[in-house]
């Protein structure tokens, strides 16, 4: 099983309290990853919040090769953000030249169009960029995308955070974080097998294993959206999921519980929107999870939500206090986080349940597939 912990915050805050939850929840994840996801960024990233953030690890020819491809295209560098470790990296970490952070202006021919084409695009690029570097492996692209930040790396997420120097970016404060410590259950190392993934402002992270990840990668691929592809990790389908039911569904996060953990035939009969969820769950049967998964995400809105499959064998606690709330998949991992809360208002989501603290940060909402 990996670790999670996602924590969404009036007031920006560093990803070392997130990193600090992880390492409580230690016993649970086996250095074989750990990924970061920031969003509603704080610091100085805050200014250049309609601009797109590029998010990657890079050697030195591949820097290069990025500025050059970039110039090529009508991008202009506003600000970046480089570590470049020196001494040896933690034990299983490979060595590499380049984390960057790079926000970037718009090319001038991007001015007219529409936000949909200009998140096309984005998402293009990424897609690119990503492809290119994996000729050479002199790229590694995560994230390229407005009031977004992703940092991954093979490791131990504290000795990560030490050799990165995370502890004190006051760049990298952040309305909402999501982190992960992840234990391999592939037959190989794959740094983009680590969670959370991301596509177009939709971001999840899962504990657990979806043994119906085959027909689910068939269904989507089959979509012809470019942006459903990679899939070195069986969680990956549930971002592509949401993302599948909010843009081209045009339905919400009630429908998205539906589609991956539909009620049963009986139950529909005995639901009031009966009709619609028989033919929801014949349309998107191939999206049906076979878990067991505890599912973390956040919607572009900085909506934040957890939702447990029907087998209800991984574990998930939602917690918090108005201004600050936290999601992880151990309790203790929520004390880390949030000490101070009232924890008789802690709330463990069962297999009909969806949890969710919007942007404003005052109050879990829990509701039942039984009553959306």
């Amino acid at each position: 099983m990996c670790r999670l912990i996602a924590i969404t915050s009036l007031e920006p805050i560093s990803p070392m309290v997130a990193i600090r939850a992880l390492n409580v929840m230690k016993e649970g994840h086996d250095g074989s990853g750990m990924g970061l996801y920031l969003t509603d960024l704080g610091g100085l990233f805050e200014s250049y919040k309609g601009l797109p953030i590029l998010s990657g690890i890079f050697s030195f020819e591949g820097l290069e090769e990025l500025d050059r491809y970039m110039s090529s295209q009508g991008f202009s560098v506003r600000y970046k953000l480089s570590f470049s470790p020196v001494g040896d990296p933690p034990k299983g970490t490979p060595k590499r030249d380049n984390y960057s952070i790079i926000v970037y202006d718009y090319p001038p021919s991007w001015v007219s169009l529409s936000q949909e084409e200009r998140e096309n695009r984005l998402m293009m690029e990424q897609l690119f960029l990503r492809k290119k570097g994996e000729q050479d492996d002199s790229m590694h692209i995560f994230s390229f995308w407005p009031d977004c930040v992703m940092i991954k790396e093979v490791g131990d997420p504290m000795e990560l955070a030490d050799y990165l120097g995370l502890e004190g970016r006051e760049e990298l404060k952040a309305r909402v974080i999501m982190a992960q410590g992840r234990q391999n259950t592939n037959y190989a190392i794959n740094i983009y097998a680590c969670h959370p993934f991301f596509i177009q402002g939709y971001a999840t992270m899962t504990n657990g294993e979806n043994t119906a990840f085959v027909p689910i990668r068939e269904f989507l691929t089959s979509r012809n959206f470019p942006g459903y592809i990679g899939y070195q990790s069986d969680s990956e389908v549930f971002t592509h999921i949401l993302h599948f039911t909010h843009k081209f569904l045009k339905k919400g996060l009630a429908t998205y519980k539906h589609i991956i953990t539909p009620l049963s035939d009986e139950e529909i009969e005995r639901h009031p929107n009966r009709d619609e969820l028989r033919m929801l769950k014949h349309v998107c049967r191939p999206l049906i999870i076979d878990g067991p998964n505890c599912v973390i995400g956040c919607l572009p809105d900085k909506t934040m939500f957890m939702v447990q499959d029907s087998k209800k064998l991984r574990p998930g606690v939602v917690g918090g206090m108005p201004g600050m709330f936290a999601f992880s998949s151990e309790m203790c991992g929520l004390d880390a986080a949030i000490p101070e809360r009232d924890k008789s208002k802690d709330f463990q989501p069962m297999k009909y349940d969806t949890v969710a603290v919007s942007a404003k940060r005052d109050e879990v909402m829990v509701w039942s597939q039984w009553e959306k």
